[in-house]
């Protein structure tokens, strides 16, 4: 991720950390493709940002590929909850894996020097299961719960975000969005009057 653009939060992450995720990979105008996850050091930042993970947590690649699957299966249910289709059961499991892996307690571990003690199988694993778990959590709510009606993709192409719709007539996820719209449907009139 070089020079992403600081782009205005959709409505609704504020108070959907799912809804977050799912848009912290972006389709821009002229295809640019923006992933706020896209190494281990920004997706830190990004939970960090978020109060998921302290802030001297410090992610691996493969906790990376772990919160990106999460991401793609969030995304899937979302699409699906806003176009009326069946999930795919891939993406139900890998919610509900994020929502389960957490582990409860520490295990019991022995090793010579400190004897029988707890501990997280690895720190890195440990904050990571529990991020995915509070991420996976808050999609099962949006996605069952009174927001989930309010649910859109943006209507401005080439922008894959999602948000809550603030009122019916609202499809954009930001002023950006809505002004590049109007400006294709303005044209598109223009256009066919002229041929027409």
């Amino acid at each position: 991720m070089t020079n992403a653009p600081t782009l205005p939060p959709a409505p609704g992450t504020s108070q959907h950390v799912a809804l977050d995720l799912v848009n912290s990979a972006v389709t821009l105008a002229g295809g640019r493709h923006v992933d706020l996850l896209d190494t281990p050091e920004a997706a830190t930042r990004w939970l960090v940002e978020r109060e998921l993970v302290p802030v001297d947590a410090k992610l691996w690649d493969v906790c990376v590929s772990r919160l990106v699957r999460l991401r793609d299966a969030v995304r899937a249910l979302l699409e699906i909850r806003t176009t009326g289709r069946s999930p795919s059961e891939q993406a139900l499991r890998d919610v509900n894996e994020a929502l389960t892996v957490a582990p409860t307690a520490l295990l019991l571990h022995w090793d010579e020097r400190q004897g029988l003690h707890k501990a997280a199988v690895h720190p890195a694993t440990q904050v990571t299961e529990h991020a995915l778990a509070a991420i996976a959590a808050d999609a099962v709510d949006l996605l069952t719960g009174n927001d989930a009606e309010r649910l859109a993709r943006c209507d401005s192409t080439p922008c894959d975000r999602y948000l809550l719709r603030t009122h019916a007539r609202r499809h954009w996820c930001s002023t950006r969005c809505g002004d590049r719209a109007r400006a294709a449907r303005a044209y598109a009139r223009r256009t066919d009057s002229a041929t027409g």
